[in-house]
């Protein structure tokens, strides 16, 4: 279902239902968990950034609740995901099929059905953009519904009844945030609920533990399919936007990035998914070089995509899910952001760097907008982001120095 599509019926038919799910009784009964093994639904129908940003609240909840039983609903196309991180037993992720409106209402009715067969205790809704998430939570059953809510700002709206509001601060790392949605769950001496040092946590991702086999059958592949990379250093380029291309960094300063690379005897690799395959191409032309090579769609999975990352030294990337997949690894790496910001988003690794342009529009993509920026795609705070500068903070990460100009 394409996005805007979704948007449509979220504001139209997502803002009627909550209205009248809004007038049911019983919306805002605030009952406690009562029982030293409940059981707890979060929904997280964001893209894979964010569910790898969430897991210092999921790693929360098993700490103050180690009987709890944790369920999570994602889009489908987010499993393979959360499988990868195992936040969460696989049985106990629960999937929407979000490329039709018939697929959704199917999938929709079989998650209320499971939901209120397994008596959920507590639902922890983390969505910001949408009312459907918000309409889930109530229709789960649950007595105690915690999720963000604008209160006195302006914010779409999405119902009354979630009975355990947490304020939305938009200064606010979104991973600080969903660790509030879970803290509210022990207060209940009204909003915003959360009112602690948040500096006093410090939150960071365990790196994945990869096989000594994932490692050598991919770098068994790499050296048959791509033989000039034996013996020289790998640098990986994410052109891509996924679902927001108004999140991508121009097209021609990662041309340029990569003639500079090659320049300096680096193997760049282009990685995305085979759509796109067109962008790399591009790159590829203005290389003109056997090494920089084409790797969108090589990885089959978001696991041999984690692994590929070990066997690179740097990757330069738009904000979006391989910058926070390579926070998994060793790799390190260079974000940009403009549409959106990293005080909210950037990813939980000190081997991150967000390079950020902060113009008086940006960021623009907010809960408060639907995440439409009014740019209509002319995204100035990327483009003021300059080649050179990104070059000369990749030359520092991989520890070489700047001995010719730039090639532009």
């Amino acid at each position: 279902m394409e996005i805007e599509l979704q948007r449509k019926i979220d504001r139209i038919v997502g803002k009627a239902i909550c209205r009248l799910l809004s007038l049911l009784p019983g919306k805002k009964d605030n009952a406690g968990i009562t029982t030293s093994s409940p059981k707890i639904l979060v929904i997280l129908l964001s893209e894979m950034g964010s569910l790898v940003l969430a897991h210092p609240m999921f790693t929360f909840l098993k700490n103050n609740h180690p009987g709890a039983e944790i369920f999570v609903l994602v889009f489908e196309k987010n499993r393979e995901c959360l499988e990868t991180l195992k936040l969460v037993p696989e049985r106990n992720i629960l999937t929407v099929n979000g490329d039709s409106l018939t697929a959704m209402l199917k999938d929709s009715l079989r998650f209320i059905f499971r939901m209120r067969k397994e008596k959920i205790d507590a639902v922890i809704d983390c969505e910001l953009f949408s009312r459907i998430s918000s309409i889930y939570a109530f229709l789960s059953g649950a007595g105690l519904r915690v999720g963000f809510h604008p209160h006195t700002q302006e914010g779409l709206y999405r119902g009354d009844f979630i009975n355990r509001p947490v304020l939305y601060n938009p200064y606010r790392h979104i991973s600080r945030q969903f660790v509030a949605l879970a803290t509210a769950m022990e207060n209940s001496d009204g909003f915003p609920m959360v009112k602690r040092n948040a500096e006093e946590d410090i939150y960071c991702i365990p790196a994945l533990n990869l096989s000594g086999d994932q490692k050598e059958d991919l770098k068994i592949r790499l050296k048959n399919d791509f033989p000039e990379t034996t013996g020289k250093e790998l640098v990986l380029l994410y052109p891509g936007g996924g679902l927001l291309p108004i999140r991508a960094w121009p097209l021609n300063n990662f041309c340029r990035i990569a003639m500079n690379l090659v320049a300096k005897g680096y193997v760049v690799g282009i990685i995305g998914m085979k759509e796109d395959a067109p962008m790399a191409e591009v790159i590829s032309s203005w290389c003109q070089s056997r090494y920089c090579i084409d790797l969108t769609g090589y990885t089959r999975t978001i696991m041999e995509l984690i692994t590929l990352f070990h066997f690179a030294s740097l990757l330069i990337t738009n904000d979006g899910g391989p910058g926070h997949f390579a926070s998994l690894t060793p790799i390190p790496s260079i974000i940009f952001f403009g549409p959106e910001t990293p005080a909210l988003y950037a990813p939980l690794n000190e081997r991150a760097v967000s390079l950020y342009v902060p113009l008086p529009c940006s960021p623009c993509l907010t809960a408060y907008n639907h995440r439409k920026s009014p740019c209509d795609g002319d995204n100035v705070c990327l483009k003021a982001i300059g080649p050179e500068e990104v070059f000369e903070k990749a030359c520092e990460l991989l520890k070489i120095d700047i001995v010719s100009p730039i090639i532009l």
